[in-house]
């Protein structure tokens, strides 16, 4: 039937990484617990260990029987219950081989879990039970793997003893589950019969199935030839700026993809800064040449302007640069994937902030359907543009998992909430240029006798802020500065007219906003921004466009109740009713701001008061040197 090509069997003595995964209940867990138990890598003491909680869990069963699960269930939540939850990893090795292995779990809110596992995998060894065939479950488990990377994948028909060996029923599974992984992309496609409980064909081949000739699972394992080389090209990481002292300067990192040799010539990137290597210097003395996978530190023969996050390439065959991207998103937080708010995106050892631009689809993961989507919630999967704030380095994920994915981290909370795969560089990153302009906002305000400024009022509906920005405006024209009012409400009628109040929504109408504002600042005018602009994050994104001291916050602390009790606009009573939905204060949150510069407490509080201790603030501002 299935037998490994000669081509794909080595002698070996490397690494190699897996997981384990498939369906609930096709008996991941047994089958590694089984392959450690046979590879001679369970000591006396737990296994000991394990009769005694096999006979504990299965009072009915045989006192001979062991749980082999136990092994590598090991939260009680999952001993519990049966199934896995979290990725349990475990390192075993034979006389051919050392193995890290991942246990994945099979359900779908553990996508998540079953995703980062499969990042660091070379192969996937995915289970499917022989009474069932494939499950909506196999099939998303062997997207996933596809999506992260993985070139190879062991099918493991398991529970053969549960439809009497047939070897029928295996075929079919076999030719079904050959034209899925071939349709994803998967080639290196290995596929065998296994009892996982019973020990047929995983630490030896079973007499039980004469009509299978290969070897196996561990066998399989074993001899599996697996290319975990990336690029081909020399690339390296800058991971830490070696200075021990004023002698020596060097730039530390592990080689991601070809080989460098003293005496080549390199570019540092972003920047394309040329060098050539003087030194490879390790621990051990130095090195003529360094290849993929060693931690060297590079000197040069002039001084060069790297840092850490900066990537050193061959001068002949540089990486990629560009700013903005296509690439597929798995989200992995409970909050929504917003369009438009700004993350902080880590790629290796390189930080920058990062907008999802544009879901073109989303892909449901278990039929590999096309979606429309405007957000993408927890374990979906979407493709996706990306806009950063600077240009990076990088190759496509299909060529370098280091230098292709990448990771999404919440600005305020600081939680991962996505990993990510580039496809390539959208052509407008590259077309798009930023054109010098001789005047620029300093000689702008100049012209006017004043210093721009963006004044951001924030605060409930109803608080005030278009009462105290209108009588901020009215007090500096009187003053002789040069103004304008961007009102929330009055942008919704042109710029934000196709905006509705959904989170999706406020954050792009903030962000529109706040690139208006921004242009304004750059003419040089004061500008007064009255709009809720519930979320923190988008507030940073505002402030973050703004040079040092340009924005101001003010936040407008009225409290609820009296903003209910004002409702100049009826909307709060409408909200109350059930007629307007996603209503900030009521059924939508307003996240206040902790350090505003300028802090209005407006309870009890005329509007004017307000004002001026506005303008005091701004006026002091502008006055000083």
């Amino acid at each position: 039937m299935d037998i490994l090509q000669a081509s794909d069997v080595q002698a070996s003595t490397d690494l190699l990484r897996f997981i384990t995964c498939g369906s609930v209940d096709d008996g991941k867990s047994t089958l590694l617990g089984r392959l450690l138990y046979d590879a001679g890598m369970v000591p006396d003491d737990q296994i000991a260990a394990l009769k005694r909680d096999s006979r504990r869990l299965h009072v009915d069963a045989d006192e001979d029987l062991l749980d082999f699960s136990l092994l590598t269930d090991g939260l009680d939540a999952e001993r519990e219950q049966g199934i896995t939850i979290d990725v349990a990893y475990r390192y075993f090795q034979t006389g051919r081989r050392s193995f890290i292995v991942a246990d994945c779990p099979g359900h779908e809110q553990y996508t998540r879990n079953m995703a980062t596992g499969a990042s660091q995998a070379d192969v996937a060894v995915v289970l499917v039970d022989a009474r069932q065939g494939l499950l909506t479950q196999t099939r998303r488990h062997t997207y996933i793997c596809a999506l992260m990377g993985i070139k190879h994948v062991v099918l493991a028909v398991n529970k053969m003893d549960l439809v009497d060996y047939r070897q029928d029923i295996y075929a079919a599974i076999v030719t079904e589950y050959r034209a899925l992984a071939t349709q994803l992309g998967i080639h290196g496609i290995h596929c065998l019969p296994v009892a996982a409980l019973l020990g047929d064909n995983v630490g030896q081949r079973s007499a039980r199935m004469p009509w299978y000739s290969g070897p196996a699972l561990l066998e399989t394992l074993e001899s599996l030839v697996v290319d975990t080389a990336q690029s081909s090209d020399f690339r390296m990481p800058v991971q830490w700026v070696n200075r021990p002292d004023a002698s020596f300067r060097g730039y530390a990192g592990t080689l991601c993809g070809g080989r460098v040799r003293v005496g080549d010539e390199v570019v540092i990137q972003p920047a394309m800064q040329g060098a050539r290597v003087q030194r490879i210097v390790t621990a051990d003395g130095d090195l003529h040449q360094a290849v993929e996978g060693q931690a060297v530190t590079l000197v040069f023969d002039t001084e060069v302007d790297a840092s850490r996050g900066d990537i050193i390439s061959s001068a002949g065959r540089p990486a990629e640069v560009a700013d903005q991207f296509a690439a597929h998103v798995l989200w992995m937080s409970g909050e929504a994937l917003l369009p438009n708010r700004t993350y902080w995106l880590k790629m290796g050892t390189r930080t920058v902030n990062a907008r999802i631009t544009a879901i073109k689809h989303k892909v449901d993961v278990n039929t590999q359907a096309h979606l429309a989507a405007r957000r993408l919630d927890l374990n979906e999967v979407g493709y996706c543009n990306i806009d950063l704030d600077r240009s990076i380095a990088f190759e496509p994920y299909r060529q370098s998992r280091t230098l292709g994915g990448f990771i999404l981290i919440d600005r305020q909370t600081h939680a991962t909430v996505a990993c990510g795969m580039l496809d390539f560089a959208l052509r407008r990153s590259s077309n798009v240029h930023w054109q010098h302009l001789d005047i620029d906002k300093k000689i702008r305000g100049a012209s006017k006798g004043q210093q721009a400024r963006c004044l951001w009022f924030t605060g409930l509906s109803g608080a005030g802020k278009s009462t105290v920005a209108n009588l901020v405006e009215r007090r500096l024209h009187a003053l002789g500065y040069h103004t304008y009012v961007l009102d929330g409400d009055n942008l919704r009628h042109g710029l934000n007219k196709d905006l509705g109040f959904t989170a999706e929504a406020r954050v792009e109408n903030v962000r529109r906003v706040a690139e208006v504002s921004h242009l304004m600042v750059d003419a040089g005018l004061i500008v007064l921004v009255c709009v809720i602009s519930p979320f923190a994050a988008e507030r940073q994104f505002a402030r973050e466009l703004f040079d040092d001291g340009e924005f101001v916050e003010v936040f407008v602390d009225t409290p609820l109740a009296e903003c209910e009790q004002r409702d100049p606009k009826g909307l709060y009573r409408k909200a109350r009713a059930g007629e307007i939905r996603n209503f900030t204060g009521i059924d939508s949150p307003y996240e206040a701001p902790e350090r505003a510069e300028i802090h209005l407490r407006a309870d009890g509080r005329k509007a004017e008061q307000l004002a001026e201790e506005v303008v005091q603030h701004l006026v002091g501002e502008l006055s000083s040197p």
